[in-house]
């Protein structure tokens, strides 16, 4: 089923009976082409990729819990692609690409947003970064436009211009950044898979995998033995315990990220505001609320819920650049794992084990990836070579010197 204007005309005409399940509730099957481990974003998109751009429609994708549990629907929504190396740039450019043409791709409502998205400067070294920043991001084909003082007071002139502490300097703005809504995301994808025969198996945990020889023979899970040709993990905080039962060490760390939503408000916030002298960012939803995060936990876990001394570091990053949203009460706060890498930039790349494949290590920017992420490793599911943008994203690059360093801090929470 096609969604348009003209059927929900018709189902409001005819009482709403026509509507079909977005996706199946499928058996799972004793074999399939490809397996893939996670139905989170990533997930989900490598198998609509599989089916849609490389014909590949055998394909099963697992999920423990039920799809979107993950932190598809656990994070702040933002995307964006405003990044300085040259192996990520044109990643995160050739994802806000898909983006921008993503609802009419896969026919379902996404609510992207395209706000903008405005990186605070707060002394003179942090300009020249963000002018060094915005070139790089130009070169590579994204959009950099460079703020001072009076033009980020006429954006947001409710910002703190004159903290003795944090004095606003200027901002770097990617007019193409923004939102979107993230379970929508995961639904999105997981409509557009199944309707190309994509089994989509709920409560269906990975226990183990099946290996034979140096190679990957399939998986077995909570639901019984699978067996594949392929088998692809992306279980983003997760990947540690998953890739584990494979024999494999990862050079990843699982920390728990807080996000928090205020009561709603009226329209105030018009994009996306980071805070330059620490780590805030904060947009608004639809509904009004303020949707804002910081910084990691610093302590190893696997729980999502969070600490209290990071929410007041948070409360406190917002106070500095806007001391109004102190006048707003909380309604809500929830953690998702984030995996993280030791250089702050992601992995998809095939393993050692024959037929396994591993995608993770996103850190703070799995959810800006997810279209990228998906299509680049299908790609690499479909024709056994990194697609283009991501070919920098290999797992011996710590072995070979080859680390993308984007913030020169990776997953040391104490430097964040």
């Amino acid at each position: 089923m096609r969604y348009s204007l003209l059927k929900i005309l018709t189902e409001g005409l005819t009482g709403n009976r026509g509507w079909q399940p977005v996706w199946r509730e499928p058996e799972p099957e004793t074999a399939y082409d490809v397996v893939i481990v996670g139905a989170g974003g990533h997930g989900l998109a490598t198998a609509y990729y599989l089916a849609k751009e490389f014909g590949i429609t055998n394909v099963a994708v697992l999920e423990k819990g039920w799809l979107g549990s993950g932190n598809i629907g656990r994070n702040t929504t933002i995307i964006r692609s405003n990044y300085l190396l040259p192996g990520n740039e044109p990643f995160y450019e050739f994802s806000m690409k898909l983006w921008e043409d993503l609802e009419q791709d896969f026919n379902y409502n996404a609510m992207v947003s395209q706000r903008g998205v405005l990186n605070l400067g707060h002394s003179d070294a942090q300009r020249d970064a963000f002018a060094r920043r915005g070139n790089a991001m130009r070169l590579a084909g994204a959009d950099a436009v460079l703020l001072d003082t009076e033009a980020v007071r006429e954006m947001c002139p409710f910002l703190d211009f004159d903290n003795a502490r944090f004095p606003i300097k200027g901002g770097l703005w990617q007019p193409r950044g923004g939102t979107v809504r993230h379970d929508a995301v995961a639904w999105g994808y997981a409509r557009g898979a199944d309707s190309r025969g994509v089994d989509i198996i709920q409560n269906c945990e990975v226990t183990g995998f099946q290996i034979e020889n140096g190679i990957c023979r399939g998986v077995e899970t909570t639901r019984g033995k699978i067996r594949a040709r392929k088998v692809a993990v992306c279980v983003a905080g997760s990947s540690g315990r998953v890739m584990a039962k494979a024999g494999m060490r990862l050079p990843i760390e699982s920390h728990v990220l807080q996000a928090f939503v205020s009561e709603g408000l009226k329209p105030v916030i018009p994009g996306v505001i980071t805070f330059g002298a620490g780590h805030f960012y904060v947009s608004q939803s639809d509904k009004g609320g303020l949707v804002f995060g910081g910084d990691l936990d610093g302590y190893n876990s696997y729980a999502q819920r969070g600490n209290l001394p990071v929410v007041e570091d948070v409360c406190e990053g917002g106070m500095a650049i806007m001391p109004m949203i102190g006048r707003a009460r909380l309604l809500r706060m929830w953690g998702g794992i984030m995996d993280m890498s030791m250089d702050g930039s992601p992995f998809i790349d095939k393993t050692h084990i024959g037929g396994l494949y591993f995608n993770g290590g996103w850190c703070y920017g799995g959810f800006k990836a997810t279209p990228a992420s998906g299509f680049c490793y299908a790609h690499l599911l479909a024709r056994d070579e990194p697609h283009p943008t991501a070919a920098a994203y290999r797992l011996d690059r710590f072995r070979r010197g080859a680390m993308i360093d984007e913030k020169g801090q990776g997953a040391q929470p104490n430097l964040h």
